[in-house]
């Protein structure tokens, strides 16, 4: 920090001092004065408690107990000159019991504070106040994981800030303030810091750990599913073994479908497929040209009477002219991959379908593979 003197155009260093160098202390002096000014932080902060110990089975004390404007509990922790090595486990501890504090556990623990400065104020009204006079009963205060940690030191150890990056990783709201002293003559200074995150970077920093928090659980539901495909693809296919020809070379896949030749023709496969939200069997026409896929699904579209009756009952037809494929579907709605108590009924589905469909499509196949055979300009 350094004072400008303007007669001269010149600056001035202006010294920096640990709080003890000045004999300040944690509990008489810093504590006190971010009790009495918490906008020092950079924001409006209502001191609701200092030296908190209400906690059950423990007699620890976290510094200060405060409110910010969206009534998420913030917990203050002070360290004078070196934060130490344990002050992110204590600070956790202290917002993991202050994560049950109800709003009328709030309200007491703040009418107690006021009733010590023999005030004769209502904690009711203060907080209603505090909160742009809406009513107290409209209040919504600590809400479930919305906790907040500041931490106040003249100097943070590598172990601390490493452990509070990690911790913003996981969306654990904790901010490092670095409180700095300085003397001019008799003139004391003091200076508070924002280091972690840096304050011109926070809102870039919130949003970066958000997509990184999401991207992360979209890891683990990806992961969720994967296995879960594994599994009753696992169980699906010994079902399936000598009752056809088809998928007894298969093995399970990660994949929402799971394809085989069999049709004896090339670009077309049958397909089981499962979903969050049904599970189908389907012939898929998937040649190398749109006009090719056309040309098949159409031909195959005038066997349509007989391959509904040797089914059994109405297929979907999709030709898809807007994509590269077309398919015969049948599908079966309301189950999902999800629900374990829904796989019998799936696979009962998937194997009965799975037979019928290529006993269905069986003869109308091999005509239409003869004529590509025989190289006939319309199939």
């Amino acid at each position: 920090m350094y004072i400008i003197d303007k007669q001269s155009n010149r600056i001035e260093k202006i010294k920096a001092f640990t709080f003890s160098e000045l004999g300040f202390r944690e509990r008489d002096n810093l504590q006190e004065w971010l009790a009495g000014n918490p906008e020092a932080l950079g924001e409006e902060l209502l001191i609701i408690q200092k030296e908190f110990n209400g906690f059950n089975d423990t007699n620890e004390r976290l510094d200060l107990l405060a409110l910010d404007k969206k009534g998420n509990a913030v917990i203050i922790e002070n360290k004078l000159d070196d934060t130490g090595r344990d002050v992110t486990w204590q600070a956790l501890k202290y917002a993991s019991y202050c994560s049950t504090l109800t709003k009328e556990q709030i309200r007491s623990i703040y009418q107690q504070y006021l009733d010590r400065q023999a005030h004769g104020e209502e904690a009711t009204s203060k907080l209603s106040e505090f909160f742009d006079n809406t009513e107290y009963e409209e209040l919504n205060l600590n809400q479930r994981q919305t906790q907040r940690i500041i931490l106040v030191a003249g100097s943070f150890r590598k172990e601390v800030t490493s452990t509070v990056l990690w911790l913003l990783n996981f969306k654990i709201k904790i901010q490092c303030f670095k409180a700095t002293p300085f003397a001019l003559g008799e003139q004391l200074f003091l200076t508070l810091e924002q280091i972690i995150p840096t304050k011109d970077a926070e809102d870039y920093t919130i949003s970066m750990l958000d997509k990184a928090q999401e991207d992360l659980s979209a890891q683990e539901e990806l992961k969720k599913i994967h296995h879960l495909r594994l599994e009753y693809w696992a169980n699906l296919l010994p079902k399936i073994k000598g009752k056809t020809n088809i998928f007894q070379n298969s093995t399970p896949s990660k994949d929402h479908w799971l394809s085989a030749g069999g049709t004896g023709i090339t670009g077309l496969s049958y397909v089981f497929l499962v979903t969050k939200s049904y599970v189908s069997v389907e012939l898929s026409i998937a040649k190398n040209t749109a006009i090719e896929n056309k040309k098949i699904f159409d031909a195959l579209k005038q066997y349509e009477e007989k391959i509904t009756a040797d089914f059994g009952e109405k297929l979907s037809w999709e030709r898809l002219d807007n994509k590269k494929m077309c398919r015969i579907s049948s599908y079966l709605q309301g189950v999902s991959l999800f629900e374990k108590e829904d796989w019998d009924n799936m696979m009962t589905f998937h194997l009965a379908k799975m037979i019928k469909l290529e006993q269905a499509l069986k003869e109308p196949l091999k005509i239409i593979k003869r004529k590509i055979q025989e190289k006939e300009e319309t199939i």
